[in-house]
Parts: C-alpha cells; sequence; structure tokens
C-alpha cells in the first residue's frame, strides 16, 4: 500500500543527490579539494582579465561585477559582464562569469547559451564542458547534457562531479547501465566518497534490484553516517524486501536527521498505519502537519484514523483541514460527509455527499460516484 509513495519519496532524493551546482570562489573552501578544483574554473569568469584596446575599462567593468557577486547582486553583476562581454568577445572566461551568474538565477537555458560560448573558445575547459552540462540538464535536454558531460570527463579523467552529472543524466535517459559504468568510474577515483554509493544504490533501487540496493546504500551510510537520503532509500529497499523492521528504524533515523522533513514523517505514519501501530501512525501523522500545515495527505489520513475509531468530531476537524489545501479531493469530501452524519449534522451531511458526488462524476470515478449515491439515498428512506 506504501511502497509507491515511498518509492516517490526515493525518487526525490535521487534529485536531491544530483548536479553539484557552480559555486562562488567565496563558497568554495567549504568543498573538497576534489571540487574545488573545476568549480573554482566554472566560477572563474568572475575574475576574468581584462585584455586588450579597452583593458581599462573591463577592468573596471569586471571589478565592479565581482564586487556585485560577493554582495549577492547577482542581476546588476550579470548587467556588467554582459557588457564587458561585448567590449571583449573573446574572452572565454567573461563568458563563463555570464553562465555562471544565469545559473545562479535558475536562467538555465541563458546559462547554457553562455556556456556554450565559453566553450567554443576554449575548447579543451573540461570545467566549462562540466557546467555547460550542468546548465543543459536543469534545461532539460539530457542528451546535450550527456555530450557534455562525457566531454568533461575525457578532458579530465578524474573529474567526479561530471561522472556524477553523467549517470545522472544517462539514468534519466534510461541507460542505466551507462549510467552505472559512470558511478562505478567514480567510486574507482575516489572509493571513500558516499555519492556514487547512493546515486549507484538508488538507480539499483529503482531498478527493483533490493539485496543489490541495501548492500551498496549500506556501504554510502558507512561512509557518511548523517545522509538522511541514504536512510530513507534504505527505508523503502528494506520494506520492499519484506523487512519491515528494518525499514522503519532506517526511516526513523532520516527523522531524526532531518526533523523539518514533514514527508519523511508521513511516510512512517503508513508504514505504522499498515503494520496496526494506530497510536504510532497518528503520531508521525501529527507530526508531519505540525511541521507542514498544508499537507493534506497527513490530515485526510488523520481524519481516517479519527473516523475508523468514531470519533467524528475529530476526524471532521482533519477532513477540513485537508480541504482547506485540497478542494476536490472527492475521497476526503465523502468521508467528511461519513463523519457528519456520524455527528447527526445531515443537513451539512447530505449537502456533502452531494459535493463528493459530483466530484466523482467530473473525475470520472464511477465508483466513487455509486458509493456517493448509495448514501444519499438513506437520507430519502
Amino acid at each position: 500500500m506504501y511502497r509507491q509513495s515511498l518509492l516517490a519519496l526515493s525518487a526525490l532524493c535521487l534529485v536531491g543527490l544530483g548536479l553539484a551546482a557552480p559555486v562562488t570562489q567565496a563558497s568554495e573552501a567549504k568543498q573538497t579539494p576534489a571540487t574545488n578544483r573545476h568549480q573554482s574554473a566554472i566560477a572563474s569568469g568572475l575574475i576574468a582579465q581584462a585584455s586588450g584596446s579597452n583593458s581599462e575599462e573591463l577592468s573596471r567593468l569586471l571589478k565592479e561585477g565581482r564586487k556585485l557577486v560577493d554582495s549577492g547582486n547577482f542581476p546588476g553583476a550579470l548587467a556588467l559582464y554582459e557588457r564587458a562581454a561585448n567590449l571583449d568577445g573573446k574572452n572565454a572566461k567573461i563568458f563563463s562569469g555570464i553562465g555562471y551568474l544565469q545559473a545562479r538565477q535558475g536562467n538555465f537555458p541563458a546559462a547554457a547559451a553562455a556556456y556554450r560560448q565559453a566553450v567554443a573558445l576554449d575548447q579543451k575547459n573540461a570545467d566549462f564542458q562540466y557546467a555547460l552540462g550542468y546548465s543543459l540538464a536543469n534545461s532539460g535536454d539530457n542528451p546535450g547534457a550527456a555530450a557534455a558531460y562525457q566531454r568533461a570527463t575525457q578532458l579530465d579523467g578524474k573529474n567526479i562531479e561530471a561522472y556524477l552529472g553523467l549517470g545522472i543524466v544517462l539514468a534519466r535517459q534510461g541507460n542505466n547501465d551507462g549510467a552505472i559504468d559512470a558511478y562505478q568510474k567514480v567510486i574507482t577515483i575516489n572509493p571513500k566518497s558516499a555519492k556514487p554509493y547512493e546515486a549507484l544504490g538508488s538507480l539499483l533501487l529503482q531498478q527493483k534490484r533490493y539485496r543489490e540496493a541495501i548492500a551498496t546504500l549500506q556501504k554510502a551510510a558507512q561512509l557518511a553516517p548523517n545522509r538522511a537520503s541514504t536512510q530513507i532509500n534504505l527505508g523503502v529497499a528494506f520494506l520492499n524486501q519484506g523487512d519491515t523492521r528494518g525499514g522503519i528504524t532506517a526511516l526513523e533515523r532520516a527523522a531524526q536527521m532531518e526533523p523539518r522533513n514533514a514527508d519523511i514523517h508521513l511516510q512512517i505514519g503508513k508504514i505504522l498505519q499498515d503494520q496496526g501501530d494506530r497510536p504510532g501512525s497518528l503520531q508521525a501523522y501529527q507530526r508531519a502537519v505540525a511541521i507542514k500545515p498544508s499537507l493534506t495527505e497527513a490530515h485526510a489520513a488523520i481524519g481516517d484514523l479519527y473516523l475508523e475509531d468514531q470519533n467524528f468530531l475529530r476526524a471532521i476537524v482533519a477532513y477540513r483541514e485537508a480541504l482547506e489545501a485540497s478542494p476536490d479531493d472527492a475521497r476526503t469530501v465523502y468521508n467528511l460527509a461519513v463523519a457528519l452524519r456520524g455527528r447527526d449534522r445531515l443537513d451539512e451531511a447530505e449537502d456533502t455527499f452531494k459535493k463528493a458526488r459530483d466530484l466523482f462524476k467530473r473525475q470520472g470515478d464511477k465508483a466513487g460516484e455509486e458509493k456517493a449515491e448509495s448514501a444519499l439515498r438513506s437520507f430519502k428512506d
């Protein structure tokens, strides 16, 4: 019952693993040395050197642009770098800087266009190729991203982030063997990095190779014991292997690591509910809505538990909370009607059953529509 939603949660972890973004030099000290080497070059347009007859004006623009970057004014810095590019159209680092600034603002197609210009001017720069791949991947151009990442790895055989990015975009295209090869290459280069183990384990999980996924993810957990995403994926793998206790334990670890992640508490609630632990599931759902009050699914699940206990008043409150965020959820509207009828609020119940019927009909749910019609007939008896 809960496995599909858990796999969806696991897929979010895959996204979270993803593509290492370009960083400014101010933040490079927080990166690993291997990551620094190529990411500093990605942002190297921010320290591009002026050259040519316009060198004085270029120097001024680049210096002012760098100040704006340091202050977080990316649009202002971008305007200055674009002016610099007009003065010196053969400076690859300036176009790299433009790409970086566009990427920082989420303008990935524009970032890709700028990095293409940087690559055209400096075809042997692996870091520009990596940045182009990153921008294309975030633009949805997975084939283009794969080509750029592959070029980056050809130019720099130890570019770990390029291999990881390549693995992700190949997996998106369904080339699982290619993705596995990319992740294993990273493991060969840096066997003490948790990232490739987690990426590989996540891919094995999506392929339903649960035993292999567990072994790989456990290795990732050993290397990075505080990564919640690893524990979530482990939880999914254990559950699909039939190890409920192992799955719950892994998800509870993830919740301890990310106590403000409402989705983790929601999934724990579903598992405990499926196992018959009603108090535990209720507590997990309540934690989820305390963190994220708009989490419709958790409010509806709380309502269902109260409805089963015939605690109609609390069920009504929970269902109304759920419908605030999702007013056209036919199932929740129907259950609200049931709770209202349980409290002998018959006029409200009848109107709510009618609304549920209309919603089921509009959504093409024949079984739901008939269920609501049957409930309405009882008011005529």
